[in-house]
């Protein structure tokens, strides 16, 4: 089901959003939650991940605002769903393992704080969840991407717990951060992200909140999935 907006956007109502900061646990969550509902999953922080990724192979200025926005319009940028998640690929390259790294961590904040590259990007989310029944999970999902999507969420949990997981993570692919320097950077991460002027990390006022902290995987999943159930029905 579709309406419009205010602005005139596409706004898509069949979708579940899962917003959250970083090491919330969203996408395994989302990943699994969209398995049992036969749903596509968008990962909407890799599609930021893979701008950022382009910008730094193509030598883009990222320090120059409007030059990062015109690059942003023209990437090839292609987003497949497969059984082992979402593929995505730049310029017919996968590249959904390369941007997972520190590297691309650390500098992200300067192409998902331009206002322009959101536009783009928001623009490419509303596509995909006009193509599949979607579960997005981001920052934005439920505020601004989809704020009339039936099924809202937004998962937290301390950080503390946020950086343990996040090195679990990364030792999985053998790096190996100590855990003050990765609880500082989620701290920063999340200081930035709600603080930003366009699209902050914020929960929308209908959506559910959920404390994963002392929650395992399949609890979480089971409850978005059971609320998503009973609400897309209506």
């Amino acid at each position: 089901m579709e309406s419009k907006n205010n602005n005139g956007l596409t706004s898509i109502e069949d979708v579940v959003a899962i917003d959250g900061p970083a090491g919330a646990g969203k996408s395994t969550v989302a990943h699994i939650v969209a398995k049992e509902l036969e749903f596509q999953y968008l990962d909407t922080g890799a599609m930021y991940r893979a701008v950022t990724w382009w910008a730094i192979h193509s030598n883009i200025d990222l320090d120059n605002p409007q030059v990062v926005v015109e690059y942003t319009r023209k990437i090839d940028l292609k987003l497949t769903p497969t059984d082992n998640g979402l593929k995505i690929e730049v310029g017919g390259k996968d590249i959904s393992q390369e941007i997972r790294t520190p590297e691309i961590t650390r500098i992200i904040y300067k192409l998902d704080e331009n206002p322009g590259v959101r536009e783009h990007l928001v623009y490419l989310q509303r596509l995909f969840a006009m193509k599949y029944p979607t579960v997005a999970e981001g920052r934005d999902m439920g505020t601004v991407v989809f704020p009339k999507a039936k099924c809202k969420f937004y998962m937290d949990a301390l950080p503390e717990v946020r950086a343990k997981r996040r090195q679990k993570e990364l030792e999985q692919r053998n790096i190996f951060i100590p855990i003050e320097q990765l609880l500082g950077e989620i701290i920063e991460r999340d200081k930035r992200n709600m603080e930003r002027e366009h699209s902050p990390l914020c929960k929308a006022d209908d959506a559910i909140l959920i404390d994963t902290s002392f929650l395992s995987i399949e609890e979480v999943s089971k409850k978005i999935v059971d609320i998503s159930r009973e609400r897309l029905k209506k």
